[in-house]
């Protein structure tokens, strides 16, 4: 059985759960094994039916006074007891900052190795490929242990519902105390921050044939239009015309919108990985051979500097 352990603030899913739950559909497939899931600090139904509409055949909910908040040890306590409990072949969450903390704490209690942001593994032999150093390194690893414990890198897949079931819950029972509390969230504040480029749901992206720093304008137009961000190669960095916080790729920011324009855009590896996890993308390009437009779901042949202002005209029409 693969288990995948499901992030969630307060009762709602994370989205970087919905990702370990596609990764793990895959995952489990390649292992000929069921695919459960790990909720812990909730047993809201909504949670649960999601769950199975992302291939999760049974949920382990497990819902303790100690588990009113997110607290890295006491998730972490829970989730060695399920493994522990429950016997699964490997266990997977996303390799979110809590992904990888609650990991972490399961592997430190299980005395178990501990594989973080893998993007591809093979499991007859326990390899793996994984992120390293902010995606600047791709390092192959290998896993000797009795249960593996894992986190796909965030991103590394773009969330897509599949195998949908009605899953089965089953409670678990933590045994957890006080001294699981010594980190626990007690408060929030909220800081207005905006879109920003991760979680943009539409990235505007530009590349060294956008021509010059002012050629950026149309592409901020258009995604301001959409309630999108800009973003950009690391050709465009290296000139000079937009700051690296804009840059998509290995060394740059890896981004999940629901469609990404590529303008100018060559698509080199690089750029590749950090914008493989859009669940669309549409090419502008002059070169019907460029990599960016073989792998594009649409694709336009034609000048970028012709295409995006035909593109905002039009949704400005409209929108009326």
């Amino acid at each position: 059985m693969l288990l995948v352990a499901l992030e969630h603030d307060r009762g709602v899913l994370a989205e970087a759960a919905r990702e370990a739950l596609t990764f793990g559909r895959a995952l489990a497939e390649k292992m000929d094994e069921d695919l459960e899931a790990a909720l812990i600090g909730s047993d809201d139904e909504e949670l649960v039916d999601e769950a199975g509409r992302y291939g999760a055949e049974v949920v382990h909910t497990c819902v303790h006074d100690v588990l009113s908040d997110y607290g890295p040890d006491a998730y972490g306590a829970t989730l060695a007891q399920m493994v522990t409990e429950l016997e699964p072949s490997a266990v997977l969450a996303c390799g979110s900052d809590r992904g990888n903390e609650v990991m972490a704490q399961a592997a430190a209690r299980l005395d178990a190795p501990f594989v973080a942001n893998c993007i591809d593994v093979t499991p007859d032999s326990w390899t793996m490929t994984r992120v390293q150093w902010g995606g600047s390194l791709l390092e192959d690893s290998s896993l000797d242990a009795d249960v593996a414990l894992l986190t796909c890198g965030l991103h590394a897949v773009a969330s897509e519902p599949g195998g949908s079931v009605d899953a089965d819950v089953e409670t678990f029972e933590a045994d957890l105390d006080d001294s699981h509390r010594v980190t626990i969230v007690k408060d929030r504040t909220v800081q207005e921050a905006g879109v920003t480029l991760p979680t943009a749901p539409v990235v505007c992206g530009g590349g060294r044939g956008v021509g010059s720093e002012e050629g950026f304008a149309q592409l901020e137009e258009l995604a301001e239009l959409l309630g999108g961000r800009v973003g950009c190669s690391r050709a465009v960095t290296n000139l000079g015309w937009r700051p690296h916080s804009d840059q998509v790729g290995q060394t740059g920011t890896r981004i999940a919108p629901e469609i990404y324009i590529a303008s100018g855009i060559s698509g080199a590896i690089q750029h590749w990985v950090g914008a493989m996890a859009s669940k669309h993308i549409l090419a502008i390009n002059t070169d019907r051979e460029a990599n960016m437009v073989v792998k594009a779901d649409w694709a336009v042949i034609a000048d970028l500097h012709e295409v995006i202002p035909a593109i905002t005209a039009e949704v400005r029409r409209r929108r009326g």
